[in-house]
């Protein structure tokens, strides 16, 4: 039974299958599959009795917002747990990622990343998922933080004009990543278009520092860093698509390179600069949470520091302390915290310089307050030597 549900990797000629859709004449390689016949088969002898833990809770609608932000919460839990519902409405639609670069994006609500959803351990999370029947692909979600049936995924596939809900048991502390996980290549290819966000699992007596302390943040701030991999015409420029379909073949021809062309947060370079930075005060405790689903990435605070990182994602361990350089592993979710002692703007970025600087992976934070000079003083203006 477990050899038939090895996700079944098999030989696929790809430019049969793409040839339907018009979109490319060669096109082959391994594929991932999955067998959706013994997916069937396997889910009608599962018992539904999982569901049983969530009967007579209290339930809750969270109105989920569309990132830097956070949907409201408290940081400490009140009362027991709940059933917390949320609707993620499917919405393929282009972007512009960069003055002269646009992306036939995949997105849950409109958004690169996707909204982060924000309960605390023990509670349920009831979620709808909803295929417009304007769209073009399947899709499902497969939710880190759950256990089972592929994160959810195997529960939750809806073709155009379907929607499917789903429980899961929020039982793990910490930040996880989400995404549409359809089988085979459309896995990279919906993660690479954008589909994916995070949820945070708050522990129920709220965040403690390294040394079992209590600590809460005066702001909290999502980003979702993003690569994309956009096809360009012979002469540099990049192309632009009608439909995810008609980009499908070139963009995974280029993400085979395992080089992206740009990589931004939240969806465009330049999202979180300007008018759209990011802010605090002097005094002020702000988290960062910070989500990769398929890259490795290194977040740095220039003039500032990870005062609490906690590693992998995981608020059932302490936190680390200090750091200058924190890491999130490609398929992850990092949470840092760091209190502001300082005005002025500071760089939020990859400490990869390459891609921050010149592809995008930057952000700003502009915070206002009184300077210190007993933590730094310029002794000497610029002058001639």
């Amino acid at each position: 039974m477990l050899k038939q549900w090895n996700l079944l990797m098999c030989e696929t000629d790809l430019s049969k299958e793409m040839a339907l859709h018009g979109m490319v004449k060669k096109f082959k390689m391994v594929s991932l599959t999955i067998s959706l016949a013994f997916l069937a088969t396997v889910l009608a002898g599962v018992s539904t009795s999982f569901a049983t833990g969530a009967a007579g809770l209290p339930r809750v609608t969270q109105e989920l917002v569309a990132p830097p932000f956070l949907p409201k919460h408290n940081q400490v839990a009140v009362g027991g747990p709940k059933v917390v519902q949320v609707r993620l409405e499917i919405v393929e639609k282009e972007i512009q990622i960069a003055p002269d670069a646009y992306v036939q994006a995949l997105t849950f609500n409109g958004s690169v990343p996707s909204p982060l959803i924000v309960v605390h351990q023990d509670d349920y999370v009831e979620f709808t998922i909803a295929n417009s029947p304007n769209n073009t692909m399947m899709h499902n979600i497969d939710l880190h933080a759950s256990s089972g049936s592929l994160g959810a995924a195997g529960l939750s596939q809806v073709n155009p004009g379907q929607e499917a809900t789903v429980r899961f048991k929020a039982n793990r502390p910490g930040v996880f990543v989400y995404h549409c996980a359809p089988g085979g290549l459309m896995i990279p290819f919906h993660v690479i278009s954008g589909m994916n966000g995070a949820i945070m699992v708050l522990p129920r007596d709220g965040l403690k520092d390294e040394k079992g302390n209590l600590v809460k943040y005066d702001r909290a701030y999502y980003v979702g860093e993003q690569d994309f991999y956009v096809p360009q015409n012979a002469d540099g420029s990049f192309k632009r698509y009608k439909s995810p379909l008609e980009a499908m073949g070139d963009t995974l021809e280029v993400a085979k390179t395992l080089h992206p062309t740009h990589v931004v947060f939240n969806g465009a370079v330049g999202a979180l600069t300007g008018d759209n930075a990011l802010t605090a005060k002097v005094g002020e405790k702000v988290l960062f949470i910070h989500s990769q689903a398929n890259r490795d990435s290194r977040p740095h605070l220039i003039g500032g520091h990870g005062d609490l990182v906690w590693n992998g994602g995981s608020f059932g361990d302490p936190p680390g302390t200090n750091y200058e350089t924190w890491f999130i592993p490609g398929g992850s979710a990092v949470a840092a915290l760091h209190e502001f002692v300082q005005p002025g703007v500071f760089v939020y970025l990859s400490h990869n310089l390459i891609e921050a600087v010149m592809m995008g992976a930057a952000s700003h934070v502009i915070v206002e307050g009184d300077w210190n000079n007993d933590l730094m003083e310029q002794i000497a203006k610029p002058h001639n030597m």
